[in-house]
């Protein structure tokens, strides 16, 4: 397989960031999202409507059209459509992304460690620790 993809590392790695304010899917839609979706409408890989990214934040309405409120009386919000379902596509996208990921490694672990059974003489009779560890 080779070496971890650096995309892969760099999410493993800490990041002293802290952003704040409104979230959706845990990251912050101010610093985070907003930007992204900017750069990805700059490179027409998105057709966000400029509205959307303008006042992302919208008003929730009841079924009847009436504005929501919560149980403390305070209108809902909610993040423009949208956002929200780009947001759910890059969600579904980075899950598949990470399974994907995982299945290689473990296709090529699984090879080598084929290649490294096929390689290694089999042992005549297990070793004394083996035995003891088995047996207790």
């Amino acid at each position: 397989m080779g070496d971890t993809p650096q995309y892969i590392k760099s999410l493993l790695l800490p990041n002293g960031k802290k952003p704040t304010g409104r979230r959706v899917w845990s990251l912050d839609l101010e610093s985070i999202w907003l930007p992204f979706f900017t750069a990805t409408n700059l490179q027409n890989d998105t057709a966000i409507p400029l509205d959307a990214l303008g006042a992302p934040l919208r008003l929730a309405y009841a079924q009847d059209g009436t504005v929501k409120f919560s149980k403390s009386g305070r209108p809902v919000v909610r993040v423009a459509k949208p956002i929200a379902d780009s947001v759910k596509l890059v969600r579904e996208n980075f899950a598949a992304n990470l399974v994907a990921y995982a299945e290689d490694v473990a296709e090529a672990m699984e090879k080598s460690m084929a290649e490294a059974k096929a390689e290694a003489p089999a042992p005549e009779a297990p070793p004394q620790g083996d035995k003891v560890a088995v047996t207790a």
